[in-house]
């Protein structure tokens, strides 16, 4: 499809490389972000709790989306109890058809741990309490959906609509809750709660600890410095292996982590088309038909867009061949290593070809991994997502 375009770049890019020309890739783009300090433990107003120790009721949340998705509810669902002073009961994950994973909070998270951080800002308990575990919620007007709530919601209307209901019924209950009161502008306690919640109080539970460790071990090759965030992902089962040939004055080797998303769930929610033809068309609707019924009712009362607008409109994920061809742009050189997270590539390894001829050094979990190493995540994208995709992430801070 860019196949012009990708001769265009692996020759710009071996020239620049052959002239040894300075790339400006890794360079940060704000001179000051080096003296950046985290917030999440300045001191600042009062939370609720300090302020009253009395809650005002239970609140339940069930969250959906994909699994960053539902790391942020959690984050949102400890500024909401916050904000309405009121006992969070740890969030639950809905089934996803996509994923396919039964995992709870608790299967990826130290439970006892996220509760403990954050005892003194939000009271957080495992389960209701048993007088309130055989209402009928929704029936006594305590269940809330995205249509009460609209995404862009202010704790204004939190406060207006959601409080009432927890001060009579004693108990609200969220279902889906989507990235809620995750827009600006918020108040400054509610958004250090946030970070609290996301960088402190979230830590991986031993099993992932575990296995992560052995997977960051073997990225660094032990031959970097070590993160100052190890401890907090790894616990116990930080490496004590003497780091080889270390020299602090170096800094970590350059890698690039990405999480190319283009999965058969992203492809066929976009409605967009990739040049597959028929095939594909016939492939994508019938995903779609086993996985995205409500998007199938909404297309046939709504004006259908066109897939060359879409298009043009940017709402389609790119292509491995695109995703190359933006790296390329950025001046990254063919020799990087790329860590790739996530899970099989649509189209499979004729998809990621024009990518790997570009650049040629990708690194999956199944290449850094036995199989006897992955088998206790075999059936739990969750973790194995978790696991990936979010240790790559916090390496990038090393």
């Amino acid at each position: 499809m860019y196949s012009r375009l990708l001769n265009l770049a692996s020759a710009s890019l071996a020239e620049k490389e052959f002239k040894q020309e300075k790339s400006v890739f890794w360079e940060e783009s704000n001179r000051l972000a080096s003296v950046w300090k985290p917030c999440a433990y300045t001191k600042g107003p009062t939370t609720n709790l300090e302020n009253s120790g009395r809650s005002n009721g239970y609140m339940l949340v069930s969250a959906n989306g994909g699994l960053n998705q539902q790391r942020v509810a959690i984050c949102n669902a400890v500024a909401v109890a916050s904000l309405l002073n009121a006992t969070l009961v740890l969030p639950r994950f809905l089934y996803s058809n996509v994923w396919k994973d039964p995992s709870q909070f608790g299967d990826i998270y130290q439970e006892d741990y996220f509760m403990n951080t954050l005892k003194d800002e939000v009271s957080i308990v495992k389960e209701l309490p048993s007088h309130l575990k055989s209402l009928d919620i929704e029936a006594i007007g305590s269940l809330i959906t995205d249509a009460d709530i609209m995404k862009e919601a202010k704790p204004f209307d939190y406060s207006r609509k959601v409080l009432p209901l927890l001060l009579r019924n004693g108990v609200v209950h969220f279902l889906g809750f989507g990235n809620r009161l995750g827009f600006d502008p918020l108040p400054l306690n509610i958004q250090k709660l946030r970070c609290r919640c996301n960088f402190h109080a979230l830590k991986f539970v031993p099993k992932i600890q575990q296995v992560g460790s052995l997977l960051i071990g073997r990225i660094r090759k032990y031959e970097g410095t070590r993160s100052l965030v190890d401890k907090q992902l790894l616990g116990n089962f930080m490496p004590d292996i003497p780091l080889k040939n270390h020299n602090a004055t170096v800094g970590p080797s350059r890698y690039l982590a990405l999480h190319m998303r283009f999965e058969v769930d992203m492809v066929a929610y976009s409605l967009c088309d990739f040049g597959g033809g028929e095939t594909e068309r016939k492939e994508l609707q019938a995903y779609r038909e086993v996985h995205f019924p409500l998007l199938l009712e909404r297309l046939k009362i709504s004006k259908p867009i066109s897939p060359v607008k879409l298009r043009k409109l940017g709402r389609c994920p790119l292509t491995p061949e695109e995703a190359a061809l933006v790296l390329a742009g950025l001046s990254l050189r063919r020799g990087t290593y790329i860590y790739m997270a996530g899970s099989q590539i649509y189209g499979g390894e004729s998809k990621m070809h024009p990518f790997t001829s570009l650049y040629p050094n990708v690194v999956t979990k199944e290449t850094l991994l036995t199989p006897s190493e992955l088998a206790p995540f075999k059936n739990f994208s969750s973790q194995v997502f978790f696991k990936f995709l979010f240790y790559f992430f916090f390496l990038n801070l090393s």
